[in-house]
């Protein structure tokens, strides 16, 4: 009965625009604001999920917390990294193909002038390697996780906020995330406060295609595309979707069809709603996770081993929410 019931709260969810049954991941913390998360299956059926939280956005105290769903419930938020007395910022988790767990945060005191941190796990994130800094420039994954290529390289995007411009990059790895190398830049033409924050997925005849948040000027998600496995990318463009100037998240499910996680407003970080798509040209927005005034921004989305769709995202920078979609409501 409880799961034909939620079956049906993501029925109606779609169809009259009310927010999505969901969990939140605590309820108390040992901060009051949090943002960022992201998300990976642990193991076959326990998710992981990490953000950063502290006084606030940008304050000293702000550490990366994670909290761990095993048997249906959901751990006390744990700290997972902490850098001395400076900001941490958009924690990302994601898997490399000789079965490292990797941690990417981002430090400092704001976007114009962060370093890269990391950490790794052998154990699905039981226990951590120390902490290791990368060198100036190199980041990592920005903000959302990288694609792993069928021959085990890693393409992940990454972006560069300077004072006079956004602009995306790939960092590429061929021996499972420990060293990268550089590729970019992306922009959108004539538009130097560009694009930032891509998420790369793959499309069909060994395509990649990029979705990148982009300023209110241009309005609209963008994209660029590759075609020799992240080297060299197209000028991005839009898409037909709108959007705020906030994070976004996509992810290729193994049918190939793609759902991208984004406010699909001009204005604002609520609503919070997924679109999918079967060849990333043309959408179909069939589920609205949040519609209230509030801020539901920066969402991380995956597909986990049984098949279903998991994503967290910020709920008013207060607490981190989680909402899974059975694979069988996910619109063809």
């Amino acid at each position: 009965m409880r799961i034909r019931l939620a079956v049906l709260g993501l029925m109606l969810s779609t169809m009259t625009g009310a927010a999505a049954p969901g969990e939140f991941i605590f309820e108390q913390a040992p901060f009051p604001s949090c943002h960022a998360s992201t998300l990976v299956e642990a193991r076959p059926g326990e998710l992981l999920a990490a953000w950063f939280g502290g006084a606030a956005e940008g304050r000293p105290d702000v550490a990366v917390w994670g909290a761990r769903k095993s048997g249906g419930q959901w751990s006390a938020p744990l700290e997972l990294a902490r850098e001395p007395n400076i900001a941490c910022y958009n924690p990302v988790l994601f898997w490399s193909r000789d079965r490292t767990l990797w941690l990417y945060y981002k430090f400092g005191p704001n976007p114009m002038s962060w370093t890269a941190g990391r950490r790794s796990s052998r154990d699905g994130g039981a226990t951590w390697s120390e902490i290791e800094h990368l060198p100036a420039g190199l980041y990592g994954p920005i903000k959302n996780k990288p694609l792993l290529l069928p021959d085990g390289v890693i393409v992940s995007g990454t972006s560069v906020e300077s004072y006079r411009a956004w602009t995306c990059w790939v960092e590429r790895s061929t021996d499972h995330g420990r060293t990268w190398t550089r590729h970019g830049p992306i922009v959108v033409p004539g538009e130097p406060h560009g694009v930032i924050q891509p998420a790369v997925v793959p499309l069909r005849k060994g395509r990649l295609r990029m979705f990148v948040r982009a300023t209110q000027r241009i309005g609209k998600i963008c994209y660029a595309d590759s075609t020799d496995g992240g080297r060299t990318w197209t000028p991005a463009r839009p898409t037909s979707l709108p959007h705020s100037n906030s994070g976004i998240d996509a992810v290729a499910l193994r049918d190939g069809r793609i759902l991208l996680v984004y406010n699909h407003t001009e204005k604002g970080r609520s609503p919070l709603n997924v679109a999918v798509s079967r060849d990333g040209e043309t959408w179909n927005m069939f589920l609205t996770l949040e519609s209230e005034p509030g801020e539901f921004s920066y969402p991380a989305v995956i597909q986990a081993s049984g098949g279903n769709a998991h994503i967290t995202y910020t709920w008013n920078r207060r607490r981190i929410k989680h909402v899974e979609i059975p694979l069988a409501e996910i619109p063809q």
